[in-house]
């Protein structure tokens, strides 16, 4: 048995690992899309470095676009296999899978319109809305802590990792020549403390682990709440300043979870009364399949629901869909709050309300999750002078800030606790990916410390033996 690293090597985005069995049959984990990689993001996803057609299943982890956005391309190139996916999974990546194709199509009448007026031929989306609804239709679902036999000799089980709704851990037992081999690829990994799912689970003995080490070389920020941050940034910038706050968030995770601490804000009667839109219709999709999951929330929040029946609303908040309410959020001249996708300002409308308000000194641009160095979000954390966007240079004379206290991901005590439940000596090797490089050198040593006596850190389309 191998296994291939074709996406999320040494990088943090583009998740895509494909195992080939020893009958021929090729397994793929996961099948993301890369962002905010800069010039070479268009080469990475045109170029999965296998053949979509060869790929006998796919085993999805969660529905993040990283992890899910190129399931239509793989559709498209020729992959007719089963998609499996817990029920909220699939719930969301259809959603974000036909957002995902719409903002293509939508961007390249934008960029072919200017190619067709310098005489060059027009670029071609991905993929598109009829290949996301083509994809959405080989997807299969499966519960969480149940074993799941696809073929003989090729079981698996998905256990929650409180990233997202639905979001899993993926563990396989292969028998191969009589030999049994177990195999755990970790997904995104939750926080053991987060404000609305339920914690990770443990999970069974593995003979090889891959990890994902996003935060593997720092801690969260635990004592400054988010509500208590967030609350000093609106304080700051709509009512000392006069200014908006401009705030990047993903639809599926951070949205919500923005959304559920100004509501505790509101309960705690210490909201400012001002104007909070929500800029995204697929925030307003996935929160809408989100509050029909209330089983996976955690027991605080549970309780919460006792009282509050919708804990993601409060007074003030407006909800923007049409595109012409978009464009007159321009010319809305009051302090208030945008929240927009994608988290990483690298699409969607949020490129807009950064490119219309970046250059007003009374305005912040608040970025609320990881960011890929070569995003738009990225290069704003670097504090320049000014940023391209849309073809045109602006000058950063908003403030720019940046809430360390929100990630889905886990920081490198969370990943060790989720690591806690294995006999460190019993696996073979542990492969660390979904994390910058830099960061998976200090985190590999940390596992070494804890035991871990093989470790190692793939790169793009490296493959490797399973012994």
């Amino acid at each position: 048995m191998k296994i291939a690293f074709h996406g999320a090597a040494r990088t943090v985005t583009g998740s895509k690992h494909l195992l080939t069995l020893n009958n021929g049959k090729k397994v793929l984990l996961d099948c993301g899309m890369f962002q905010g990689m800069g010039n070479n993001t268009d080469a990475l996803n045109a170029n999965f470095g296998f053949k979509a057609q060869e790929v006998d299943y796919l085993i999805l982890s969660h529905a993040h676009i990283d992890h899910s956005g190129l399931i239509p391309k793989l559709v498209k190139d020729g992959f007719k296999g089963t998609i499996f996916a817990t029920p909220a999974t699939k719930d969301l990546a259809t959603v974000l899978m036909d957002d995902s194709a719409g903002i293509q199509e939508n961007d390249l009448k934008f960029v072919n319109k200017h190619r067709s007026a310098d005489g060059l031929p027009n670029l071609l989306p991905l993929y598109t809305s009829a290949d996301a609804v083509a994809a959405e239709a080989l997807f299969a679902t499966v519960d969480y802590d149940t074993w799941h036999t696809i073929e003989e000799g090729l079981d698996f089980c998905y256990t929650d990792v409180g990233h997202i709704i639905g979001s899993t851990a993926i563990h396989l037992k292969i028998t191969e020549n009589g030999k049994l081999t177990r195999l755990t690829f970790s997904g995104d990994v939750g926080r053991y403390r987060d404000v609305i799912l339920k914690p990770p689970a443990n999970f069974p003995q593995a003979d090889y682990i891959l990890i994902e080490s996003t935060y593997g070389n720092s801690l969260h920020d635990e004592h400054n709440p988010t509500p208590d941050a967030l609350l000093k940034w609106i304080e700051h910038t709509c009512i000392s300043k006069k200014g908006k706050l401009i705030m990047p968030a993903f639809s599926v995770g951070r949205t919500q979870e923005i959304l559920y601490a100004l509501n505790q804000l509101e309960i705690e009667n210490r909201l400012p009364p001002i104007a909070y839109f929500v800029d995204s219709p697929l925030s307003l999709k996935a929160t809408a399949i989100i509050k029909s999951y209330p089983q996976y929330f955690n027991e605080r929040i549970q309780k919460v629901l006792l009282n509050d029946d919708d804990p993601f609303s409060f007074k003030g908040l407006r909800l923007i869909e049409s595109v012409e309410e978009s464009k007159n959020l321009n010319y809305y001249k009051e302090p208030c709050v945008i929240i927009s996708a994608s988290g990483m300002a690298e699409a969607g409308r949020i490129k807009h309300h950064i490119s219309n308000n970046i250059e007003n000194s009374r305005n912040t641009i608040l970025l609320t999750g990881y960011c890929e160095p070569g995003s738009l979000g990225g290069k704003l954390l670097q504090h320049p002078k000014e940023v391209s966007i849309f073809g045109q240079y602006h000058e950063v004379n908003a403030e720019v800030g940046q809430l360390r206290s929100m990630s889905a991901h886990g920081d490198y005590e969370d990943l060790c606790h989720f690591l806690a439940c294995q006999d460190a000596s019993a696996v073979k090797k542990l492969f660390l990916v979904h994390g910058d490089y830099e960061v998976q050198l200090d985190f590999c040593q940390r596992l070494i410390r804890k035991g871990f006596t093989d470790v190692e850190i793939p790169e793009q389309h490296s493959e490797w033996e399973l012994q």
